[in-house]
């Protein structure tokens, strides 16, 4: 039987390989070309990370939360390169979403 370490090492480089992913990674350099998406996209990324961190310590967002969503939301919609990015991103979490399934089917087994 194969390592379990080897197993997940050939599915990351799998992953790597699928025309999904290669898909964003192309994305995201036609992202680093353009100096309006990339700050678009680095502002993008710092309110999600902003939102994980408060969800990580129970707070609730503050301020208007709706308000920036939408604001993120048209900046995003208004970018052809952001916008492509983000749907490029969704098409490979398909793929992510399933292999997660698969993976921690054996852990949900024992919890029920």
């Amino acid at each position: 039987m194969s390592n379990i370490y080897d197993v997940a090492n050939e599915l990351n480089r799998r992953l790597r390989g699928l025309p999904e992913y290669q898909a964003v990674v192309q994305a995201k350099e036609e992202i680093g070309k353009n100096p309006e998406a990339q700050a678009i996209f680095e502002e993008y990324i710092q309110f999600q990370n902003e939102l994980q961190r408060m969800a990580q310590m129970g707070q609730a967002p503050e301020g208007d939360f709706e308000g920036r969503m939408r604001e993120f939301s048209e900046k995003i919609q208004s970018n052809e390169l952001v916008s492509n990015f983000f749907a490029k991103e969704q098409q490979l979490g398909v793929y992510l979403n399933d292999l997660e399934r698969i993976v921690f089917e054996p852990v949900q087994e024992l919890l029920q």
